[in-house]
């Protein structure tokens, strides 16, 4: 049995970073921008590596951790410098983050932190009232139900919880973790009652062992309030021979056009008629389709990645558990932020690098291609 705790309290993870204004950076710098010309706007932190599932689509079931773990002041710091440089949103993930300690404090720290730019790009004038952070989480909610409330006390704004089944045996099977479906559910109703909603509830679909719960998991949605988001699988599971595990090929993937098909037969009730009905993006960069029922009720979105990618409007960078930067999950490297930071990098240095990094952002990824190669890392070690 996977252990089901938060790692001890590191003496150095609750150290409060430098005041914002302490950044020593370039005045009147550029917001941060690829070589393709996307704004990078949405920044994905991992702060463990360690999980406490063995989701079959993504883990052996065999390996634990493999990254360290970095204090949380670490982490804040390098927040922060992204922070100055157009970051807008934070995505604290893992592994499982709610498995490490420090994580609650570490969000009231994010809390006081504020956007650099307006949502136009032009930098704040000096003086001028600036936006604060939008501060998500992505968590397999099994831990949820006592840290709802603290998180959202301490300034989280968002949620989302992987939740892969909505049959309690199903559900089993894929996290590999006994009577496990339970513990998930009273976590996003403790984060609805905490004011965390509407939730977000991830399933990577997976044919012929998940796919059975699409029409499950719309009346999911209508019942409980949250927003369910199916994602096509991506090759990004740990290579292995386990009993239980999977193994990515194309034909394991169900598509955004055959859930859509599927949606648009099924029949919430009596009075209301079968059929989707295509919602507004909330903004270019969103990765998922957003569909309604005719009658208003309930939220799907369907990200696809493998059948409709969405590379040219991406916006995200991400930094790995050990203080790597990843500037696509496909990448066949990493770039050693921390090791900079050790190394005695100013502020304005760090930004640099940081810049230096970002310019080398691919253009997209490559999966179905000739020659595609599944990246360096893999999910649970990159996060999510």
């Amino acid at each position: 049995m996977p252990a089901l705790t938060p790692s001890p309290v590191d003496s150095d993870a609750l150290m409060a970073p430098p005041p914002e204004h302490a950044l020593d950076l370039q005045p009147d710098a550029p917001r941060l921008r690829d070589s393709f010309g996307r704004a990078l706007t949405d920044l994905r932190i991992s702060v463990t590596d360690r999980c406490n599932y063995k989701c079959v689509y993504c883990r052996t079931g065999n390996e634990g951790a493999q990254f360290t773990e970095l204090p949380i002041a670490d982490y804040l710091r390098m927040v922060r410098l992204f922070v100055s440089l157009g970051i807008e949103k934070v995505r604290l993930t893992g592994g499982e983050p709610l498995l490490r300690s420090g994580l609650v404090e570490m969000v009231a720290e994010l809390a006081q932190l504020r956007t650099t730019f307006q949502p136009d790009g032009t930098p704040y004038a000096t003086g001028e009232q600036r936006r604060p952070l939008d501060i998500a989480l992505t968590t397999n909610g099994h831990l949820l139900e006592s840290l709802a409330a603290p998180l959202k006390a301490a300034g989280l704004t968002r949620i989302t919880v992987s939740m892969d089944a909505v049959d309690p045996e199903t559900f089993a099977r894929i996290t590999r973790v006994p009577r496990s479906f339970d513990r998930v559910l009273a976590g996003v109703r403790a984060a609805q009652a905490a004011g965390l909603g509407p939730i977000k509830i991830n399933c990577v679909l997976l044919r012929g062992f998940n796919d059975s719960q699409i029409e499950s998991f719309a009346e999911f949605s209508r019942r409980e309030g949250v927003i369910v988001r199916f994602i096509e699988w991506m090759p990004l599971e740990e290579p292995s021979s386990s009993p239980g595990s999977r193994t990515w090929s194309p034909e394991t993937v169900v598509t955004l056009d055959e859930i859509v098909a599927r949606l648009n037969r099924w029949r919430p009730n009596c009075s209301t008629p079968a059929g989707l009905v295509e919602l507004p993006p909330n903004a270019a960069s969103e990765t998922a389709r957003r569909f309604t029922f005719a009658d208003g009720v309930g939220e799907i979105g369907i990200i696809a990645p493998v059948s409709r990618p969405f590379c040219g409007h991406c916006s995200r960078i991400r930094i790995t558990s050990d203080g790597s930067i990843r500037t696509c999950l496909f990448s066949q490297s990493d770039h050693d932020l921390y090791a900079e930071m050790r190394r005695g990098r100013t502020d304005r240095e760090l930004a640099q690098y940081i810049r230096q990094v970002v310019l080398r952002k691919e253009a997209r990824h490559h999966i179905g291609e000739p020659g595609f190669e599944k990246p360096s890392r893999n999910m649970v070690h990159i996060g999510g």
